[in-house]
């Protein structure tokens, strides 16, 4: 299995879930500017969206679209317990959970990291989205994960994005700078799974350590 990466991009994601599941995968970063990967190979020509995540198994089989992504390898080894079984009402859970991270979160940082292009947009995109980390905030104040008391891939999800808005040299060079000093229950959260042996491990691979 291969993972296709770009180093602090949503991708972190699936690579996060990749090694809570002990699963062997090799690792290729991609130039997002360039869309090349290290060995000078053409990305557009693996996925012709240009953008990561993307698996490609050992059949040659590839998979876009995080969310998709993390299901699948959950599905893997399910003994794990990173995603709840097919068809159960937790399942439906985590799904919401996913969607609402893709169109909410992950969607709602594009502005402010494209903030040139979009202008006086940011100006609105921001308070919307600070507004969502509050409210993801508030769920977590009565449970110490996103589905309650286990780590799930909603977790790996939401680690990766919440991260934009706390590495410095994205708050820096782009207008991505959410704090989440006046939200205690996620700061909590965020640290809790930072030292998760499995997000020290991709950090690690990712050069974000």
């Amino acid at each position: 299995m291969k993972l296709y990466y770009i180093p602090a991009s949503c991708s972190l994601s699936p690579h996060i879930v990749m090694n809570e599941l002990g699963l062997d995968a090799t690792l290729i970063k991609v130039d997002y500017k360039k869309h090349l990967t290290e060995s000078g190979a053409d990305y557009l020509e693996v996925n012709s969206f240009g953008y990561v995540p993307a698996i490609e198994l050992d059949d040659g089989t590839l998979l876009r679209e995080g969310p998709a992504i993390v299901q699948y390898l959950g599905d893997l080894r399910p003994e794990i317990g990173l995603v709840p079984p097919n068809g159960t009402l937790d399942r439906y859970r985590l799904q919401e959970w996913l969607s609402f991270l893709t169109s909410e979160i992950h969607k709602g940082f594009i502005p402010l990291l494209y903030a040139t292009l979009a202008g006086k947009y940011v100006d609105t995109a921001k308070p919307k989205l600070e507004k969502r980390f509050a409210w993801i905030d508030e769920q977590l104040s009565t449970r110490p994960y996103l589905m309650g008391d286990s780590f799930t891939v909603a977790d790996a999800y939401l680690f990766a994005l919440t991260g934009w808005g706390q590495a410095a040299w994205l708050a820096s060079y782009y207008k991505a700078d959410i704090h989440f000093d006046n939200l205690p229950n996620l700061h909590a959260w965020y640290d809790r799974v930072k030292v998760r042996p499995a997000v020290r491990k991709a950090l690690q691979e990712e050069g974000l350590a």
